[in-house]
């Protein structure tokens, strides 16, 4: 569609002034997977995701929160996909980026929890899953 298109011009613009690797063109990689992971187009949005990922833990490291948000929105569309086990190390990840930046009580910590919580109960491990419940329901 016209969003779409929209989309990969911005993106092309970005990358042929700001380069491939630079925050403004990795968010505009980002942005453009979001519209296409919600058109269904999994297939084209994942290595788009990977993308940003990648591009984000080189140029604003690991921990970042703009990198433990990549990794969030690949897990996502992972899930999306019915590719729990892929998924599951990154919801991890998530959770663990999300308790160094904010802390074990913030509710987007505590909604990690439940992320994983729900996961792990899709992959049949139960009673981690039964914990992680616990453990969002007390805060």
């Amino acid at each position: 569609g016209e969003a779409e298109l929209l989309y990969r011009r911005a993106l092309e613009g970005y990358e042929e002034q700001l380069g491939a690797n630079h925050p403004r063109t990795l968010i505009s990689v980002n942005n453009l997977a979001v519209l296409l992971k919600t058109q269904e187009k999994y297939a084209e949005a994942e290595p788009l995701y990977r993308r940003a990922l990648e591009g984000s833990e080189k140029q604003l490291g690991a921990s970042h929160p703009n990198t433990i948000g990549s990794v969030s929105n690949l897990a996502q569309l992972l899930q999306e996909q019915g590719k729990y086990d892929d998924a599951e190390p990154l919801v991890r990840r998530e959770l663990e980026g999300r308790v160094k930046q904010l802390g074990t009580n913030h509710p987007d910590t505590l909604a990690s929890v439940n992320k994983l919580a729900m996961l792990l109960k899709k992959l049949c491990k139960l009673g981690e899953a039964e914990l992680l419940y616990r453990r969002a329901l007390e805060g």
